[in-house]
């Protein structure tokens, strides 16, 4: 079991990953953008954290970067459906900034169960 962190401002998308999360016996945790994200890691400690990339007030990339530079021990794992840009080139800036998995919206469950399995155990 670990504490997971989901990071959404949908929050359609953060209910669907804690109930997916809840079923794999995960304590699950969640915030609605950046700022909130980093406060509650500030608070306790955190084993995943699954980042939305696109969000209002502070973008994952920031979340990234900040939880990168005060909490390197934190697997990450980075998801978007895109934005301005490519999906994929959200993606691929979130891995040069270290995080250990990506997802692409719409993402199965077996992609997230498997994805958080493989940065839990990195």
């Amino acid at each position: 079991m670990a504490r997971i962190l989901i990071v959404d401002d949908d929050s359609s998308i953060r209910r669907l990953i804690e109930s997916i999360l809840l079923l794999e016996k995960h304590e699950v945790v969640s915030a609605c953008d950046g700022n909130e994200a980093l406060q509650l890691v500030e608070g306790s400690p955190f084993d995943l954290i699954i980042t939305d990339l696109i969000m209002p007030e502070k973008e994952g990339l920031e979340v990234i970067r900040d939880i990168r530079k005060n909490h390197p021990e934190i697997k990450i794992i980075a998801m978007t459906g895109g934005g301005y840009g490519s999906a994929a080139d959200y993606l691929s800036w979130a891995k040069a900034f270290g995080v250990h998995q990506t997802l692409m919206k719409p993402f199965s469950r077996s992609e997230i169960v498997e994805a958080v399995a493989d940065s839990l155990s990195a």
